[in-house]
């Protein structure tokens, strides 16, 4: 029997809920695949929270908290995996939350924002428009939401539109626990953590951190440092897995 205090524990009872989420068509079925793919990672860190995320996630409440317009991207498996979380961050850093799909139904958008609201969020909703330089569902967004961002949270996502995002002139915070990834590389920060972590994480920050602590960060910003920081502790871990 596994302790509920055990990583392993929390991993089994996520793994069901997404299994769940998936069956009510709220997650899509490639994106259990994407969470597995996550999970994996996971394991790499120790299912635990790095010091190179720390930091990065104190980076990210520093953003969200100086940013002009920040929006927070959700999809299937963020809304399933972190309803209450994002709730939580809405609330600490006043950003606007907005739905947005790779496998894109309107009864989809319809669930995940119930979703959302359900777990007390603010969803911005309305009439989404062909306004990201996309080729497929994610380019649907909302004029005075995501397409008028000067930062956009994206936890899980896909490089297609963290590399649009960027050359669209806006900030990007990912939330990817493979640091190799093209999200990873190319976002402003990227925080390398399992998220229902990263995101209590984000929001503490959100509430503690001082106006001279959020300068001292931004200031010190260098996506490529905390991701070759998260790749040397990946590799501190795996030469010593058997020990």
């Amino acid at each position: 029997m596994i302790p509920a205090d055990h990583p392993r524990y929390r991993s089994l009872v996520i793994r069901e809920r997404m299994a769940a989420f998936a069956r009510e068509g709220i997650v899509s079925w490639e994106g259990l695949t994407a969470h597995g793919r996550g999970e994996a990672f996971d394991y790499l860190i120790g299912e635990r929270t790095t010091d190179s995320a720390r930091i990065a996630e104190r980076t990210a409440a520093a953003m969200l908290l100086c940013a002009r317009h920040p929006v927070i991207s959700i999809n299937g498996n963020t809304a399933a995996l972190a309803a209450p979380a994002i709730a939580a961050l809405q609330r600490a850093c006043g950003a606007l939350v907005e739905v947005n799909l790779f496998h894109r139904t309107e009864e989809r958008v319809r669930q995940i924002e119930a979703l959302l609201r359900d777990a007390g969020v603010t969803v911005f909703s309305g009439t989404a428009e062909q306004l990201l330089p996309l080729s497929h569902d994610r380019a649907w967004c909302r004029r005075e939401g995501m397409y008028a961002a000067d930062l956009v949270l994206v936890p899980l996502e896909d490089g297609d539109r963290c590399e649009a995002l960027v050359r669209m002139g806006k900030q990007v915070i990912a939330i990817d626990l493979n640091p190799l990834s093209r999200t990873a590389r190319t976002a402003t920060l990227t925080v390398v953590d399992e998220l229902t972590r990263a995101l209590p994480a984000i929001t503490d920050a959100c509430t503690t951190l001082t106006s001279r602590e959020q300068a001292q960060l931004l200031d010190s910003l260098d996506n490529h440092y905390l991701l070759k920081k998260a790749m040397d502790e990946i590799t501190a871990r795996l030469s010593h897995a058997l020990d």
